[in-house]
């Protein structure tokens, strides 16, 4: 047996890596951007990439390769029940609505007057964002039909583009001020109104549909869970000041008495039913009853190393450090045993 693991700095490959050195696990670095990937990959079992939605390579073919692999027989991570909503709100709906999974109320138009006479008919606020992106990025309240509209005639009309400039570069200097990031940061931020990302040029812009969720009101933050191989671990993100969105905003608590057990139920019945490799789940509360907001695969590994312990998929809490990035070996060896 041996895996073959695509190495970018910063991403799971970091602890894929040396889990498998300390465990002698057989594996080999290979480069998913090369023209001979598949060639490269033939005496391996499986691949793992840790692929990005807001790399421009990754973008342009990382899921198509993958399901190429998956379809020759070797165990690929993500696999097709992990990652082909990645990244795709609209396709989280769908998902998530075709399994009546407890989630908040969405709405997608492809069509401008059917749009706007759901405008005109709905009550608000309502959230609006993207398909695409992460970190409450083209995140925003719709607090009026006029509002609603606005965007409306924009999505049907010239479209968004994946990078605001201007709020992003107001994140990074509220970041800034809260002393989690520093001036060369904001600088580069400040240098982006001028010259967007390599990503942004190539997606190109957001247009020919409208994507809103209902308001949650009294939300002062969200709760994520993530679930891999049977084990369950979580996050409590609080909201900007003077905001409504919590991802992103760093403010993160990890204690176990911030998290209740019916959300972490949920979250394994919900992995069950999609049978996915890595499940992260974004939940709101109206009255006390968690509602997903989206899912993922991939996050920012560094502050899930805070969690002072996981759940097992019988609820019972395990307390002590984790590596995360080691279950999801663990985890593609059993697929190839």
């Amino acid at each position: 047996m041996k895996l073959a693991i695509h190495h970018t700095k910063g991403t799971f490959s970091d602890d894929w890596i040396k889990y498998c050195e300390s465990s002698k696990i057989p594996y080999k670095i290979v480069n998913c951007y090369s023209n001979n990937i598949v060639n490269e990959v033939s005496d391996c079992d499986a691949l793992l990439w840790h692929f990005s939605h807001n790399n421009a390579k990754d973008y342009l073919f990382a899921k198509q390769l993958l399901l190429s692999l998956a379809a020759s027989g070797k165990k690929v991570f993500p696999d097709f029940n992990t990652m082909w909503h990645f990244d795709d709100k609209a396709a989280q709906k769908y998902l998530l609505e075709a399994i009546q999974a407890q989630m908040v109320p969405t709405y997608v138009f492809y069509n401008k007057p059917e749009a706007l006479k759901w405008a005109e008919g709905t009550k608000f606020p309502k959230v609006f964002k993207l398909r695409k992106g992460a970190g409450s990025q083209n995140v925003r309240l719709a607090k009026s039909k006029k509002e609603a509209v606005t965007l409306i005639n924009k999505a049907f009309g010239k479209g968004f583009s994946q990078y605001e400039a201007l709020s992003n570069l107001k994140e990074r200097w509220r970041k800034y001020k809260l002393g989690k990031t520093n001036i060369t940061d904001v600088i580069k931020g400040i240098i982006r109104i001028g010259y967007t990302t390599e990503f942004d040029k190539i997606a190109g812009k957001e247009k020919g549909y409208i994507y809103f969720q209902d308001f949650i009101p009294n939300n002062n933050f969200d709760i994520r869970v993530i679930v891999i191989d049977k084990k369950a671990f979580a996050i409590k993100r609080m909201v900007r000041e003077n905001d409504f969105r919590a991802s992103g905003s760093g403010n993160i608590l990890f204690e176990k008495k911030h998290f209740d057990d019916e959300t972490i139920r949920i979250s394994f019945e919900l992995n069950k039913k999609l049978n996915s490799q890595c499940l992260v789940i974004d939940y709101v509360f109206d009255n006390g009853k968690p509602l997903i907001v989206e899912l993922s695969y991939g996050f920012t590994k560094e502050p899930y190393y805070n969690c002072p312990g996981y759940w097992d998929e019988n609820l019972n809490w395990h307390e002590g450090p984790f590596n995360s990035q080691h279950w999801m070996i663990d985890q593609i060896i059993k697929q190839i045993n």
